[in-house]
């Protein structure tokens, strides 16, 4: 196989985790990208990178409406949080959470996920082999229940924040609510918070967001490896090959935001009001612009895919260091896909199993 037909290939694999999990959003998106913003009644979609930097830094946001990851958010914790906060509060929770991930903090993590790559990849080198969504969701679950100090089972919790997330993801989407879908996320939410019992509201919505995330990138960044033939790069540019794989990958493809005040985006009028989708994949060519560790984007870019200024995800760093030892730990293996069925019900783009199997 040639290196452009592999690379074609991986692209056809992964476009299939959009299409499978939200078909007509993703179609929609896809006839608007050429536009840095459109508006359609009362929503923007922000296409370009200026676009999406207007979005975040130019606009002011209502951190706490409907149909908005904050709102969504405080729907599950009841409040008081990250999203929802402002000024002095939206800084110090900000300044807490970073400190639990930085350098020190994911360090001290990091024997969790390794000792589970041990465990978890064994039947490889026995020439068995292993589903990567099933093992994904015990590395974020166990990692994220050591995180907030939770004696729950990592599985189990991993399990129940992304029941929460699937349940909820239309509040976050455009379009017309599902009968019963409030009352499914509510159920859901109740379901996490009992299961965290006692790690309170922010516990949940690290949950959420930390499990979602990893149990999106990790499968979809192997299968790309195992497609385009790009196992060499973990021994030689491992850290190019994480940064590209998120950047074309990006696990949160686009961020649902509202308007509290009037502004523009690349241009287009903004009312207060206004339901913003800010394209992060878009923003970051992920649409047109394959993985390339070579030649990776500059890091202005490629970092856009964790957001940007106040509005930047502080889990980027733990996101970068369980990829790198994942796709490490796999390299040796030089797995290929045996068979990769998409998620349908994810609130993030991903599959719902991923079956690798080595070659060597």
């Amino acid at each position: 196989m040639t290196r452009s037909s592999a690379i074609r290939r991986a692209r056809r694999r992964d476009r299939r985790v959009y299409l499978s999990s939200h078909p007509v959003l993703f179609a929609l998106l896809a006839a608007v990208r050429r536009r840095p913003a459109t508006r359609i009644g009362s929503t923007v979609i922000a296409n370009s990178r200026a676009a999406f930097l207007d979005g975040l830094l130019r606009v002011p946001l209502d951190r706490t409406a409907e149909g908005t990851t904050g709102g969504a958010a405080g729907r599950l914790t009841g409040g008081g949080l990250l999203f929802d906060q402002e000024g002095d509060d939206h800084r110090a929770t900000r300044r807490d959470l970073a400190d639990s991930l930085s350098a020190e903090g994911v360090a001290r993590l990091r024997p969790i996920w390794t000792g589970l790559l041990d465990e978890r990849l064994a039947p490889l080198a026995a020439g068995h082999p292993i589903d990567l969504v099933d093992i994904a969701a015990d590395i974020a679950g166990t990692t994220t229940a050591a995180m907030l100090g939770l004696t729950v089972d990592g599985r189990e919790l991993a399990a129940a924040a992304r029941a929460a997330a699937a349940a909820g993801a239309r509040d976050h989407l455009p379009g017309i609510p599902r009968p019963g879908a409030r009352r499914a996320a509510e159920a859901a939410a109740t379901h996490l918070n009992n299961l965290i019992s006692g790690g309170g509201g922010m516990a949940a919505m690290l949950a959420v967001a930390a499990i979602n995330t990893t149990v999106a990138a990790l499968p979809r960044a192997a299968a790309w490896c195992a497609d385009a033939d790009l196992w060499r790069y973990p021994e030689t540019a491992l850290e190019s090959l994480v940064t590209e794989l998120l950047r074309a990958t990006s696990p949160t493809p686009l961020l649902p935001r509202v308007a509290a005040e009037p502004g523009t985006v690349a241009g287009c009028p903004i009312r207060a009001g206004d339901r913003l989708v800010l394209v992060s994949r878009h923003a970051v060519d992920a649409h047109r612009t394959d993985p390339n560790p070579a030649d990776p984007a500059p890091p202005a870019v490629a970092q856009l895919v964790f957001g940007v200024g106040p509005h930047a995800c502080p889990g980027a760093r733990l996101a970068r260091a369980q990829m790198a030892d994942t796709l490490a730990a796999l390299a040796p293996h030089r797995p290929k896909v045996v068979t990769a069925k998409a998620d349908r019900h994810s609130a993030l783009p991903g599959w719902s199993s991923l079956i690798l199997a080595p070659t060597r």
